[in-house]
């Protein structure tokens, strides 16, 4: 596969617009409406010549003609969706587009699918969705259900605080305070295991975790700082980011257990497509300011 796309940011309409030619597994992929019609936000070249033979997961989507791809929508920068408009955006939804273009699939071919953190390995499992891209972080537990493609994009644990909390500094404070994140998440088992003198307190999603920092129900509310700063970012005046990641996360795109040869596929396209990912992540994430590069990706 040749890098014959490259993604970049429109300056004014926060768009991202492909351009540069095709190659024999291109790497892109229109936007998808997908669900309820959300407007397009991205364009990528469609592969119109897949080579992807013993993938049980990419010939049922081909045989019913539309990829299911599992992802959040409660996560601005990331997963989010606009409850007015019905459109998707962030840095997780691009990489979703990507990976459905990669794979043959046009915008009006995806449907996406909003999956709670602790439903995701058996959403997989059931064969509800195809994929799932939505902040996953990639641990050993989770790979004796499903498999990985990626990681592509590396954060931490944060911490979300209000923005007059001079308390919570650090992870280091949380004793004695109340500390919210998504059940069935990475950082919340996090907390339960290794802040014995702090209270988890679980909610399906975090904007409800979120909503009860406001309501002062929880004192903090932890998940990946890339998550985090997309809260504070919405709500500055009352929201704060502190301290420094705490654990390694690694976002991988969750494939159903098995499925080597899909696994293998996405890897490629992802190695292969540094311009488009540097394309994504400009349009979406790095509007903060912050410079990462793309991880490689582990193709186990």
């Amino acid at each position: 596969m040749r890098k014959g796309l490259t993604l970049f940011a429109a300056a004014a309409a926060a768009a991202l617009v492909l351009s540069g030619c095709a190659g024999d597994e291109p790497s892109g992929t229109p936007g998808g409406s997908g669900d309820e019609g959300a407007k397009t936000s991205s364009l990528y070249e469609v592969n119109k010549n897949v080579d992807l033979e013993g993938s049980p997961t990419y010939d049922a989507a081909k045989k019913a003609d539309k990829i299911t791809i599992g992802v959040k929508e409660d996560q601005p920068g990331l997963g989010y969706k606009d409850a007015v408009s019905g459109e998707r955006s962030g840095f997780d939804i691009e990489i979703a587009k990507w990976m459905a273009a990669s794979l043959g699939f046009s915008d009006k071919q995806i449907t996406f699918e909003a999956i709670p953190s602790a439903n995701r390995e058996q959403a997989l499992v059931n064969g509800d969705i195809d994929l799932y891209v939505g902040t996953y972080s990639i641990t050993d537990k989770r790979k004796e259900m499903v498999d990985f493609a990626g990681p592509y994009f590396i954060t931490g644990q944060g911490l979300l605080v209000l923005k007059d909390n001079d308390e919570i500094k650090s992870d280091a404070d949380l004793a004695g305070k109340k500390v919210c994140s998504a059940t069935g998440s990475t950082p919340i088992q996090n907390i339960r295991d290794n802040y014995k003198d702090a209270t988890p307190v679980e909610f399906d999603v975090y904007s409800q975790c979120v909503d009860a920092l406001k309501d002062g129900s929880v004192d903090a509310v932890t998940t990946d700082e890339a998550i985090l700063l997309g809260y504070a970012a919405q709500d500055p005046d009352n929201l704060k980011v502190v301290g420094k990641p705490f654990t390694t996360e690694k976002y991988g795109i969750g494939i159903p257990k098995g499925d080597d040869a899909l696994r293998h596929y996405l890897n490629k396209v992802l190695t292969d497509g540094n311009d488009t990912w540097e394309g994504i992540y400009d349009a979406t994430l790095g509007k903060s300011g912050t410079k990462v590069e793309q991880p490689a990706v582990d193709d186990y």
